[in-house]
């Protein structure tokens, strides 16, 4: 079975509603049935960028038709809307989801690696959770 080229970003138009101070700015893709809020520009922002990303991943992952994105012209805006154009890069998102577990060489000094291995420490998750923690 041939391997479908899947796109490294999706560009969607996303209509934003702010309803005002203390109150949440509405997200939402109408070209794919999906919404999501901020508490500001910025947080609004990052959780449009994210609902696209977990809506694109699961598409892909369930072979659902992708739709084709809006021009921003073409939106009918309300009173209070205004529209912005969203990206998402996906294999950053599609790695994430991966299970596959990779070997990676580490250097540590030998007393470091002697008092671990006396107390059972796992490399692994320390190396996982530090990482984590960084990124």
């Amino acid at each position: 079975m041939k391997k479908i080229k899947l796109p490294e970003r999706y560009v969607f138009p996303a209509v934003f509603t702010d309803y005002g101070p203390r109150k949440e700015i509405a997200v939402e893709f109408p070209d794919l049935g999906v919404a999501t809020s901020g508490t500001d520009d910025a947080d609004a922002l990052n959780s449009a960028r994210e609902l696209l990303g977990v809506t694109m991943l699961g598409l892909e992952e369930d072979g659902e038709r992708i739709p084709s994105p809006s021009k921003l012209s073409k939106l009918r805006l309300k009173k209070g809307e205004t529209t912005a154009l969203i990206d998402v890069f996906m294999p950053t998102l599609r790695l994430a989801h991966e299970t596959k577990a990779v070997n990676r060489t580490v250097t540590l000094p030998a007393w470091l690696n002697a008092a671990a291995l006396e107390r059972g420490v796992n490399f692994s998750q320390v190396l996982q959770k530090a990482l984590k923690e960084l990124i």
